[in-house]
């Protein structure tokens, strides 16, 4: 089947993954482009699970202040290489990472550093206090650890969530 040079660069704006990778995932799809938007997706989960246990040490702190002065928030933010940290979207990750945390006030990163003495009640609970797990601000049907693993994807390394730090004036 031919694929159009016009639905790659649709696939790829929607998806963000290579030109090559979006041709590749729509012959397989027969041109279907959710189908093929699903695959690009899948091989990315894929991707990332390969990347998770190499090191993370590089990255940047994002800062973000809102609502004039009134809420503060500082996220370290880590990847492989500060090649990858200087990228256009690693920065913009971060930035809707302190965003995220600016606007829904997360207790903790994720699920993992939540214990019997300092967890929640119920499962629900605990999703609203892990930022990973709570659904993206500007797109609620990706959850942040959605977000990190597209990132993951397209820029082929290990991103990681250090730490963070959220001030509210009065609080």
């Amino acid at each position: 089947m031919q694929i159009s040079a016009d639905i790659v660069k649709e696939l790829r704006e929607k998806t963000g993954a290579g030109v090559m990778d979006c041709k590749k995932a729509l012959e397989e799809a027969g041109g279907n482009m959710q189908k093929a938007a699903e695959t690009l997706k899948e091989r990315g989960l894929a991707l990332a699970k390969k990347k998770a246990e190499r090191v993370a040490n590089q990255g940047l702190i994002e800062c973000y202040v809102h609502q004039g002065g009134q809420i503060g928030v500082m996220v370290e933010v880590n990847c492989e290489t500060d090649f990858v940290a200087r990228t256009n979207e690693f920065k913009n990750l971060a930035h809707d990472i302190a965003l995220q945390i600016a606007a829904l006030s997360p207790q903790y990163i994720g699920p993992d550093e939540v214990t019997e003495e300092t967890g929640t009640d119920t499962d629900t609970d605990t999703q609203a206090a892990c930022l990973l797990l709570q659904p993206f601000i500007k797109d609620p049907t990706k959850t942040i650890q959605d977000l990190i693993t597209e990132t993951i994807a397209k820029v082929g390394e290990n991103i990681k969530i250090r730490r963070f730090c959220r001030f509210e004036l009065g609080y």
